[in-house]
């Protein structure tokens, strides 16, 4: 992979770097040889940095485009299942169908928690946040499956791979239900992943809920959506507590906890902020204007995205999943008003296509994630529950590969240099 040199010049000295050529995207210079020297590279937030060789997942930002394992968001999207890419991202391959229907089963068979669980959620205060109890849940998974934990067979990685994908969703319903004060809804076996969710969320023990295909689309779609995103700071976060020998559920609650921040998975609530602040479809001239004020702090959520330089893939196929779930339910919303004006005006005004500053897929999701009901503090619990499939695949990569270590980043010191202690009269 490496067929040409960088040489780098320090103080007169000639330091050799190979040059790394990957199957798509830049050239990487592979500085790990660079201690020898005495040297080590700077580069906070690793923004310039490859932290690790992966197959998973590309991104070319430039051009909008984002592929799982080869095949374009946009097709996955339209036309396979959470649960086909689901088995695409960890095995490598899409399934055939005896292959996809082994896989439902086996996801549908692990759906259900622990009795012993349910009792944690009575440790929580009503008012938790349901973030805090998806990752305090999530990490003591490993209490329950000790006996299955050892992270050096393939197997059994495969195993709490399968179980955290199908235990997740019940336990983010479960976060719900807890703080709105109802009982628990146990998964049901005949219904889809996304349909089991929403059953999960929204009926109760005195009546039927009644599935709409279209949410039930819409809501697949956001899952498949938010499957996977390369390197971002939560798949990071998993790999390198995953680094450390730690079992797949602490490190899948490390991701959670990550993904908890606001500059991470907070984007779709900030944006339902934004609609709330502006208010009204008559406020809207105003604020168009103070986000075009450089002087101005105001800014337009969810609209731009800091990986694409162009329209965010993922949004073209969630904005149909959007306009189709408001037309069926028909929800009497004011904020509704004012995202799809917004929407209208963003896609038209020459300022904001010339900056490129579209809506992206947080944008359209938490629409979708209101009218059908989901409070703003579990979007961030929906994202965890998509994103699990992309922690698990990337975990169980890094720990597939002979030459895995633990992750040990290095610093730029500029404290003090070495200095006495005076201890004080005691």
């Amino acid at each position: 992979m490496a067929d040409r040199k960088a040489t780098l010049q320090i103080d007169g000295q000639s330091i050799e770097l190979p040059v790394l050529s990957p199957s798509a995207g830049k050239d990487v210079v592979d500085v790990r040889s660079l201690g020898k020297h005495g040297y080590f590279t700077f580069d906070p937030g690793f923004l310039a940095t490859g932290s690790c060789e992966s197959k998973i997942t590309y991104i070319d930002g430039e051009n909008g485009v984002l592929l799982h394992r080869g095949y374009p968001i946009g097709d996955l999207a339209t036309q396979a299942d959470y649960l086909e890419v689901c088995y695409m991202l960890l095995h490598g391959e899409a399934p055939d169908e005896k292959q996809y229907q082994d896989f439902r089963k086996t996801i549908t068979k692990h759906t259900m928690v622990h009795q012993g669980l349910h009792n944690f959620f009575n440790g929580f205060r009503r008012d938790a946040h349901p973030m805090a109890m998806l990752c305090a849940v999530t990490g003591a998974l490993s209490s329950f499956y000790h006996d299955d934990l050892d992270i050096h067979d393939a197997d059994q990685r495969l195993r709490s791979a399968y179980r955290l994908i199908a235990k997740i969703p019940t336990i983010a319903a479960m976060a719900y239900k807890f703080s709105i004060g109802q009982p628990f809804v146990y998964p049901r076996n005949d219904l889809g992943y996304a349909e089991n969710f929403l059953n999960m969320m929204f009926s109760v023990p005195a009546e039927d809920y009644e599935i709409s295909p279209a949410v039930a689309k819409a809501m697949d779609r956001i899952f498949i959506l938010h499957a996977d995103h390369e390197q971002n700071a939560s798949t990071s976060t998993v790999r390198l507590a995953g680094s450390s020998g730690a079992n797949p559920y602490a490190c899948i609650a490390s991701g959670v906890a990550s993904l908890w921040g606001p500059a991470h998975g907070g984007a779709n609530e900030a944006c339902l902020r934004m609609l709330a602040e502006i208010g009204s479809v008559e406020n809207i001239p105003k604020y168009i204007e103070k986000a075009k004020d450089k002087n101005d702090p105001f800014r337009l959520m969810g609209f731009g995205h800091r990986v694409y330089k162009n329209m965010d893939p993922r949004a073209t196929v969630m904005r149909e999943s959007c306009h189709e779930v408001l037309k069926e339910l028909k929800r009497d919303d004011p904020l509704l008003d004012v995202a799809m004006e917004l929407e209208r005006i963003a896609l038209e005004d020459d300022y904001f296509v010339e900056k490129k500053l579209f809506p992206n897929v947080d944008f359209y999701s938490g629409i979708v994630l209101k009218a059908i009901g989901i409070p703003t503090n579990m979007f961030t619990v929906i994202f965890a529950l998509s994103r699990t499939v992309g922690w698990v695949s990337h975990w169980h990569e890094m720990m597939s590969e002979e030459s895995q270590k633990i992750g040990r980043p290095r610093q730029l010191y500029t404290g003090h240099t070495q200095r006495d202690f005076k201890p004080i009269k005691k």
